[in-house]
């Protein structure tokens, strides 16, 4: 596995400068949280015009990230607070960990042999096919049924078993409001569904399992998805 760090950064709200921008910096509502996020986290390894995504975010509350990365991130001590260390879990098949994820889930539905199929949540996945009259009511159940088949199916494919009574929750559909700089008013929002999952799992393919965690899980990986966090359990 390539050399790799984990980082928490902070945003200073002790700064008369960062005091000052707090409302653009972190908006109220989610996907204006999300975008100002997203700017801000990747600030942090912007260090040339030419780079490309090569990290993993998450938010754990307004102003305050973790980053996976193949570098360690810029210094920048007027905005954040940053602290990384080296990411190298030495793990065997049999480990079990703790681990903790926030992923945009989504199931593909071909329309025929090699023609890529159109993406869609899970949970709203789940739901379409139930009478609009019952779908209130089944959410929470689409939500922890849906979102635990699709941890199982990543398991599978990416050499780990999820124990039994793995937390399905927060579920919460974020809507990205489109770049005011986008000229073309006919380009949409971008509106993807986020579930958090918490729980134990035990590692069957440690190398398949490490890629798998350097590359993220899900899609929507830009907007604080697909980071997946663990230690031993």
């Amino acid at each position: 596995m390539t050399a790799l760090w984990l980082s928490r950064a902070r945003l200073r709200r002790d700064t008369a400068a960062v005091g000052s921008l707090a409302r653009l910096l972190v908006p109220d509502g989610a996907g204006p949280r999300t975008a100002a996020a997203h700017r801000l986290v990747w600030a942090l390894f912007a260090d040339a015009p030419e780079r490309t995504r090569d990290f993993l975010w998450r938010e754990e509350a307004p102003g305050r990230f973790m980053a996976l990365s193949a570098r360690p991130p810029t210094p920048m001590p007027g905005l954040f607070d940053v602290e990384a260390k080296p990411f190298e879990p030495v793990l065997a098949a049999g480990d079990r960990l703790a681990f903790s994820l926030r992923a945009n889930a989504v199931v593909s539905h071909g329309t025929g042999p090699g023609v890529r199929g159109t993406r869609h949540d899970v949970v709203m996945d789940a739901l379409h096919a139930l009478p609009a009259g019952e779908r209130a009511g089944a959410r929470l159940g689409a939500v922890e049924g849906a979102g635990r088949a699709w941890l199982a199916r990543q398991g599978a494919a990416h050499g780990f078993a999820p124990a039994d009574g793995v937390a399905v929750d927060g579920y919460e559909t974020v809507r990205i409001p489109r770049d005011p700089g986008v000229r073309d008013r006919r380009a949409e929002a971008l509106r993807f569904g986020q579930l958090d999952f918490t729980g134990l799992l035990t590692v069957s393919d440690p190398v398949r399992f490490l890629a798998a965690v350097t590359s993220g899980f899900g899609r929507a990986r830009a907007f604080g998805c697909g980071l997946m966090l663990i230690r031993r359990a």
